[in-house]
């Protein structure tokens, strides 16, 4: 009996080792079911979480378009174009003094596609003479740029992609890709043997994890679904879940997943996914262009992106590319010359990022904002929408470094310790509400408080010209010529406190025309008449041009006391010059879906909110404040002829500084202060009018020169008494007036007057 014992208890040892087996095998039959279900569901349908791509407006290029040799190479290099005098394919040009070729990339534009295409463009002076097509030489009447890709709305975790399809990747990448990651890419079942043993015998000998043996699979795993543990449960999970997608999905399923998900940098918030935007991030163009030191250089930035961030640590990166263009060389990839060539280039990182997500942050911020009201959160950042909005590049760049060297400047000549002014600006169209450009501070490619749309500041005499606007609605009360008391005016308001305002210059004047009051940005003649219309007349103008707030109907309305961010005010100032027609500002022209299917669309939506008569004589008016009031240091900057219309605006102890015009085609707002509230010890004209009139000379804008309506009558009047003028007198001025509202006797001065009666008789016998 005793000898039975130990093969009782083998069987029974065997008998519990079987059972815990099946047990074990049961468990993680479980588990890898459970894996497979995970992986088949995040791989079936949308693999990814596709950000709506947002897009500036496209260059239009015509025959008779004010625009040089030089700014179109501007335009060209901004947008990733390469010199190449073979005009080897798409995204490459080839300028000289009177001519540029250009071969045009094809892009799906909202309205149909515009194929890839070779075009010459020649030039008389600083203007387009022709275009025709390279080759056969038709002539072409208009192309446009393929637009620049500006931004994303990415969700909550921060990642961007720009997803590629397998066909669309260059060849060279795909084999250099495999070559350096992964070599036996296309015969292993997803884990390497080779590779882990090879990283086993490293991560013994240094008692911990060193070393991964990852193969482009298991990478692809990591990436999609674990985390940057090194652990050796992690490590069993990846190579589990690395042989389940191999069963399901072929080699190249697999390594388009990769190419479209692998890291490869940080844009500020935002996780740089991918080869396709990892080409545009550091390179500013598209995958399909890159050249062999490129493709090198995002190879190699994968074992580290960081580490090897070519912005950060350049020396680092160009050696990390030229080892991967050793490997090219060495697997045949590229021959002996391209290697040499490839080697002899620099890094060729765009330093502007150009093609990153936050370019322009604070427009985007706006294209968020307006999408929202429309689509959810998930449609935005899970679909791949195509966005295209209304941001002028060329606009914009002008904004952006009139801002950054003005303040700059300002702080310099003003002894302001450096970095301490804020800044804002928008520009628009004046027809179509479209905003073509806007900063939000000094810092522009910071996406942090956006105070172009969220600072609320009292805009002080921006106010002015719709008090005035009030009262010209009533030309048998005011016109331009209404003579207004200059005087000390003091309001005890309903809390009981002494409302005394006075004179900017603390002096007073005397009685003053409506216009010239204006233009000096005179106080008292300003709350002088708003008393008269009243406060809650003046806030309905105010209004009607578009503003949507909730300010109060107080007499502190008169000078300004009334919050508004910069794109509010350019909503106002947009009405006005428009000739009364209130468009809402919009920054986005059509929304597709990824495959280019239209969603929605937003066309010019204008209405008549205000009269065109009176409108037009405040336009009058503030050309008067360029030409001779607070705002003539405009032409300090801008050329001799040119025509604008503009108002300044300072508020309490010298906190805000604002200018705020326009031309015919162009609105434009721009605010100088403190972010703390603090005096700058600036008014509107020595803060904010000196940035927006180099704007303004910048984008080359046209003359203000509005036609009169039917209800306006141009007179001339003589100065000293504001009646009507002729040749006889010498100190005379054109106004324009209601029609039939105008002055109806001759001054003294006039062939007309009464001191005159033998020329007024000649002149009804011969005319004038």
């Amino acid at each position: 009996m005793a000898r039975r014992k130990p093969r009782t208890l083998r069987i029974a040892l065997a008998s519990t080792l079987l059972v815990a087996a099946s047990v074990g095998l049961v468990f993680l039959s479980a588990y890898l079911l459970r894996l497979d279900r995970e992986i088949r569901e995040r791989f079936a349908g949308a693999r990814w979480a596709l950000p709506a791509q947002v897009y500036a407006a496209p260059m239009e290029i015509y025959t008779g378009l004010e625009l040089s040799p030089t700014e179109l190479v501007h335009e060209l290099n901004r947008l990733g174009y390469r010199e190449d005098p073979h005009l080897a394919g798409p995204g490459s040009f080839v300028p000289s003094r009177s001519q540029i070729d250009i071969h045009v990339r094809e892009f799906a534009f909202w309205d149909g596609p515009q194929p890839a295409q070779t075009l010459a463009v020649r030039f008389g002076g600083e203007r387009i003479a022709s275009i025709a097509r390279i080759g056969d030489g038709a002539p072409v009447d208009i192309f446009r740029l393929d637009p620049m890709l500006i931004g994303s709305i990415s969700p909550s975790h921060g990642e961007d992609r720009v997803l590629v399809r397998i066909d669309e990747v260059p060849q060279l990448l795909i084999d250099g890709l495999v070559a350096v990651e992964d070599r036996q890419f296309y015969s292993h079942f997803g884990v390497s043997p080779r590779a882990i043993l090879r990283a086993m015998l490293a991560n013994l000998r240094a008692g911990r994890v060193v070393q991964g043996g990852s193969t482009i699979t298991q990478q692809l795993v990591k990436n999609f679904f674990l985390n940057n543990r090194q652990t050796w449960a992690r490590k069993i999970n990846e190579a589990f879940m690395a042989l389940l997608i191999e069963r399901h999905y072929d080699k190249d399923e697999i390594l388009e997943a990769y190419l479209n998900e692998v890291h490869l940098g940080q844009d500020g918030s935002r996780a740089v996914h991918g080869f396709g935007l990892g080409a545009r991030f550091y390179f500013n163009k598209p995958l399909a262009e890159l050249e062999p030191q490129e493709i090198a250089l995002l190879v190699g930035l994968i074992k580290g992106p960081s580490f090897y961030n070519p912005r950060r640590h350049a020396e680092r990166a160009l050696a990390r590319r030229n080892l991967v263009l050793e490997v090219f060389l060495a697997d045949g990839l590229i021959d002996e010359a391209a290697y040499r060539r490839a080697l002899a280039q620099p890094l060729g990182v765009d330093g502007g990022r150009s093609g990153g997500a936050e370019r322009y942050p604070a427009f985007v911020d706006l294209v968020k904002r307006q999408l929202r009201g429309q689509y959810d959160e998930a449609d935005l950042t899970n679909e791949g929408l195509r966005i295209f909005t209304t941001l002028n590049p060329r606009v914009q760049e002008a904004l952006e470094r009139r801002i950054v060297e003005g303040l700059a400047e300002i702080e310099r000549t003003r002894k302001i310790k450096p970095q301490t002014l804020q800044a804002a600006g928008v520009i628009t169209s004046a027809d179509g509400g479209e905003v073509l450009a806007l900063v939000a501070g000094r810092e522009v490619r910071f996406a942090g408080f956006n105070r172009a749309l969220d600072a609320q500041r009292p805009i002080g005499s921006l106010v002015k010209p719709f008090v005035y606007l009030t009262a010209l609605e009533r030309p048998g009360e005011f016109n331009l010529y209404s003579i207004l008391p200059d005087e000390p005016i003091e309001l005890r308001l309903p809390h009981g406190a002494l409302w005394a305002p006075r004179n900017y210059d603390r002096q007073l004047h005397g009685p003053q025309p409506l216009y010239r009051a204006l233009a000096q940005s005179y106080n008292l003649p300003t709350v002088y008449t708003g008393l008269r219309v009243g406060a809650e007349q003046v806030l309905r103008t105010i209004r009607r041009a578009g503003y949507e707030g909730d300010a109060q109907a107080l007499p502190s309305l008169f000078l300004g006391a009334i919050g508004m961010s910069p794109l509010q005010v350019a909503q106002i100032y947009g009405t006005l010059a428009a000739g009364g027609f209130q468009a809402p500002l919009s920054a986005i022209r059509e929304v597709q879906t990824k495959d280019g299917e239209p969603l929605s669309r937003y066309p010019i939506a204008v209405r008549q909110t205000l009269p065109d008569g009176p409108v037009y004589l405040i336009g009058w008016g503030m050309q008067r404040v360029v030409s001779e009031g607070t705002g003539r240091g405009v032409y300090a900057a801008l050329p001799g002829h040119a025509i604008v219309a503009g108002k300044t605006g300072t508020t309490d102890d010298y906190r805000d500084s604002w200018f705020a015009g326009f031309s015919a085609d162009r609105v434009a707002v721009i605010w100088v202060g403190r972010d703390d509230n603090q005096p700058t010890g600036l008014s509107g004209a020595s803060g904010a009018l000196p940035i927006w009139a180099r704007v303004m000379r910048d984008i080359g804008v046209r003359n203000f020169d509005p036609i009169p309506p039917a209800s306006v009558e141009l007179l001339r009047v003589d100065r000293l008494t504001g009646l009507l003028a002729d040749g006889g007198c010498s100190d005379t001025l054109e106004i324009p007036f209601m029609a039939g509202w105008g002055p109806q006797e001759w001054a003294p001065c006039a062939y007309g007057g009464e001191q005159s009666a033998p020329l007024r008789w000649l002149r009804e016998i011969f005319g004038d």
